[in-house]
């Protein structure tokens, strides 16, 4: 089977239909059908049930389309990868990061953008998922991901690196913070326990279907909590900060979104949370990665300093 065999499967299915697809990929309905049972014919299995609403995927389809879709996004990313060299142009740098999220991984990201002067580039940043930013970096979709380990995660999470050829490179061990809202009663104490939060909404970031409460972002996660709110995006969460009455766990590092309007309280535990970067141990690291990891630790540093003045 060939890579574009595999694009017409894929855009069937996306579609619903062949005529659908054939509309779209401006190629006849026979060479989508042709494409179909060829396939068929060398898998050996069905992919598609037709009737007369229409064509679905069978369970052996659901299957050979997942692989489908991983062979095309690597072949893209191959592509990507490697145009423009032969050419005689100047090559784009390439930097892709995933993260949990964190601000200081944007704010990084975005000094280093503003400071590149090259000619041609291609940056991206995704904050996303836990599982999200091990497959990325597992993948190869990512130069390096951003995560935190604590004494509860580190058996699990380590494993799913260890499984993924990956290794965990320390960046900062910090004690949990609650964030609040300026004017929440615990916002003017120096020190808060679990207990004081039992009352209080609880913000954490959606996992998606890696749900679990080893692949969670904030601490604790594990305890039992009658009220709990989940969201996507740091926006989001930075709004339910700053204008409503719950909370959230986190390293004690405010964004600029953050300044106003949101109080960071140390919680009373012995737990800390070690928050560094992957890597894929067959990739060496692009100067331009390296030169990430250094924005990373000043603004770690910087971070560190500020707190010891306080």
């Amino acid at each position: 089977m060939t890579l574009q065999q595999l694009r017409y499967l894929i855009a069937i299915a996306s579609h619903g239909s062949i005529s659908a697809a054939a509309h779209t990929l401006y190629v006849s309905q026979s060479s989508l059908s042709v494409a179909v049972r060829d396939i068929e014919r060398e898998t050996g299995v069905t992919i598609f049930e037709r009737s007369n609403r229409g064509i679905t995927l069978t369970s052996d389809g659901v299957e050979l389309l997942g692989y489908a879709r991983q062979v095309v996004e690597q072949a893209d990313l191959m592509a990507q990868r490697y145009s423009g060299r032969g050419d005689g142009g100047n090559q784009a740098q390439r930097l892709a990061i995933t993260s949990q999220h964190y601000a200081f991984v944007v704010e990084a990201f975005l000094e280093l953008a503003e400071e590149y002067e090259e000619d041609a580039y291609n940056f991206s940043l995704r904050e996303t998922r836990t599982a999200e930013v091990i497959e990325d970096v597992r993948d190869f979709r990512s130069d390096l991901g951003v995560l935190y380990l604590s004494s509860f995660n580190e058996s699990v999470i380590g494993h799913a690196l260890d499984d993924a050829n990956l290794s965990f490179n320390l960046l900062f061990s910090a004690q949990p913070h609650i964030f609040v809202s300026a004017s929440h009663p615990l916002a003017e104490r120096t020190e808060v326990t679990l207990d004081d939060l039992a009352a209080w909404p609880r913000y954490a970031f959606e996992q998606g279907n890696a749900n679990s409460f080893f692949y969670a972002e904030e601490p604790f996660a594990e305890l039992p909590h009658g009220k709990r709110i989940a969201v996507s995006d740091r926006g989001t969460l930075s709004n339910l900060l700053a204008h409503h009455d719950g909370y959230t766990i986190s390293t004690g590092m405010l964004s600029s979104e953050m300044h106003t309007g949101i109080a960071s309280v140390p919680l009373a535990t012995k737990e800390l949370m070690r928050v560094g970067y992957i890597v894929h141990n067959e990739r060496q690291l692009s100067d331009l990665a390296q030169r990430y990891i250094e924005k990373l630790s000043l603004f770690v540093e910087g971070y560190q300093i500020g707190l010891a003045g306080l």
